[in-house]
């Protein structure tokens, strides 16, 4: 395993115990592998409970009724997105200097009392996130206004539909209240306190949802969608009152309010002594840079729409609703907690401009190590994960699919579209990873380049996908293809940033480190064909299924023997062997 070993000698990204002391605390990597599991966990959970009330919900609730929720519940997401997504980004690259409080000390002065640096810095975070309020009132209202005026008769004519949009506008706002508590939360990598904050409040929408719905039935009331629109007052209500109570007791010396206040002293350009100028400009950047993202990825429901059947429509959602949700519950939380720690190893002047703090703020080729080695380490687990589901996926998905959603999709297209979904899926991941370490690592002029590339990137998407739909005619298929090539070429613009940033700060990214042992690629890549010569129907062959069963079973041990030390190692950096528990103790 000659390769687990240059992963640590590539860039120089051990960290010794000799250099312990000016390195960052081995603790953030343990905090950002914690917060990664409370997410996935918390992905599971949610959408399990999700699945339970639905399948409770189809008793008591027509089909119109689901379809009516399910806009009012796009009209939500829609708000929060354009309210609050680029501030959680742009927060994330703030400078923290403190460990997170469930795992280190916080640092303190001579007087005992929590430092101005740090409290400055907490403060800050709370004073933009308010900012997600400022634009989501208008937001909502414009998007409620918007959603009246161009609903069909049919949802208008919905009973209650008024007070329920009404209800959903409500909730949306006091959801985005919630905003300067879930910036401390991430500044301060508090993932348990998110984490126990969005499942009771998930839990309690379910329940609330369950209750109104089954008491109306009995009660003979036609509510229309107020049950959704009350459970989601309940979400946001709850929300709140976990994120207040849980934070409360982080925050038993007032190191910093949870409302606005003026920061002073600040070495940074503040508008009205509250907002920091440079991280408003990088939070129009990346709003803008996340409206086009946003376009983008809706782009291939346009093209679909636009260049094949209804059928093949269809086929391509079922598929990217199944194959996404791995990408959904395992990658966006490990993206997500990656995001934050690339934030805090890699802070850098958000421009050229803003030199006034470069001294301070400008990470430590020690920092720039670990934040190598760390991502490193991420895309050769991913590499690992997709290897095996390459290998077994497009074989098995058929199978699966027959299992899930029956005998008329099946005989679609429906499961070769899902099988070449199984090739999409490391792209994904892939890119979500590196786009994390752009977003955290990149100035803002470099952030303007990365919008103007993904101009360029759009068309290669618009271009491919109209000749693989509308000339050669290849179906959902063909629009998989052609997200895979704008995936592919945002991949290599992020792979060339990377490597430049660390080269320039005298890391480097090692390709070849990044691949797993020769061994586990080819007993994949022979894995992969014995499955594509094993025909695996649901029905069949009970010894056909027993062969594909046990060539994936052994290519997953087999993976798992070869991959150990690796493994092992990864276990090893994400689980430092001293735990910072006084600190855990005090704040609990």
């Amino acid at each position: 395993m000659g390769q687990d070993k240059s992963m640590s000698d590539d860039t120089g990204g051990a960290v010794t115990e000799k250099d312990h002391d000016q390195s960052v605390n081995p603790s953030l990597l343990a905090q950002s592998s914690k917060g990664a599991t409370y997410l996935i966990l918390l992905q599971v959970g949610s959408r399990a409970l999700t699945f339970v009330v639905n399948q409770i919900l189809l008793r008591f609730l027509s089909p119109k009724l689901l379809g009516v929720s399910t806009q009012l519940e796009l009209y939500s997401i829609s708000v929060l997105f354009f309210a609050r997504e680029s501030l959680r980004v742009a927060l994330q690259r703030q400078e923290s200097t403190a460990v997170s409080l469930e795992a280190e000390n916080i640092k303190t002065n001579h007087a005992g009392s929590p430092s101005t640096t740090q409290s400055n810095q907490a403060q800050e975070v709370v004073n933009l996130s308010y900012l997600a309020l400022v634009l989501g009132l208008p937001l909502a209202t414009v998007f409620a206004s918007l959603y009246i005026r161009n609903a069909d008769h049919v949802v208008l004519g919905t009973p209650a539909i008024h007070p329920s949009l009404y209800l959903y506008c409500l909730a949306t706002v006091l959801e985005l209240l919630s905003e300067p508590c879930f910036a401390i939360a991430q500044q301060q990598m508090l993932y348990g306190v998110r984490a126990s904050a969005e499942t009771l409040a998930t839990f309690t929408r379910c329940l609330v949802t369950c209750g109104t719905v089954i008491w109306a039935s009995k009660a003979n009331l036609a509510l229309g969608a107020l049950p959704f629109a009350v459970g989601q007052m309940g979400y946001a209500i709850v929300l709140n009152l976990v994120y207040l109570s849980r934070l409360d007791i982080f925050n038993a010396d007032k190191a910093h309010s949870l409302l606005i206040k003026p920061i002073v002293p600040s070495s940074s350009a503040l508008l009205l002594d509250r907002f920091s100028l440079p991280r408003l400009n990088l939070a129009f950047t990346i709003y803008a840079q996340s409206i086009f993202k946003h376009l983008l990825t809706s782009g291939d429901s346009f093209l679909i729409a636009a260049f094949t059947s209804l059928e093949s429509q269809g086929a391509y959602t079922l598929a990217a609703n199944y194959g996404g949700l791995v990408a959904r519950v395992v990658f966006q939380p490990i993206e997500e907690t990656s995001r934050s720690l690339f934030g805090r190893l890699l802070h850098q002047p958000v421009s050229s401009t803003d030199k006034t703090r470069a001294g301070s703020a400008t990470a430590t080729r020690q920092q720039v190590d670990q934040a190598a080695t760390y991502l490193r380490f991420v895309l050769r687990f991913y590499v690992l994960i997709c290897t095996l589901a390459v290998a077994i996926g497009p074989s098995f998905s058929p199978l699966l699919l027959r299992i899930i959603a029956g005998s008329r999709w099946s005989d679609s297209e429906a499961p070769s579209v899902l099988a070449a979904y199984c090739y999409y899926i490391p792209l994904l991941a892939v890119n979500g990873i590196l786009e994390a370490f752009v977003s955290a690592a990149a100035t803002l002029e470099e952030l303007h380049v990365q919008s103007a590339w993904m101009i360029a990137f759009s068309a290669a998407f618009v271009g491919t996908g109209f000749l693989l739909l509308n000339v050669w005619d290849q179906g959902a298929q063909g629009l998989v293809v052609a997200n895979a090539v704008n995936m592919l070429c945002r991949i290599a613009w992020s792979w060339q940033f990377v490597e430049g940033h660390l080269r320039r700060r005298g890391a480097r990214l090692n390709f070849a480190a990044m691949l797993p042992s020769v061994g586990t690629m080819m007993y994949a890549c022979g894995t992969a064909w014995y499955l594509s010569r094993v025909k695996l129907v649901l029905g069949g062959s009970l010894w056909q299924l027993g062969q594909g069963v046990a060539a994936a079973g052994s290519c997953g041990l087999v993976t798992l023997a070869l991959e150990r030390a690796f493994l092992v190692e990864c276990y090893r950096m994400l689980r430092p062997s001293q735990e910072p528990r006084e600190s855990r103790r005090k704040a609990l």
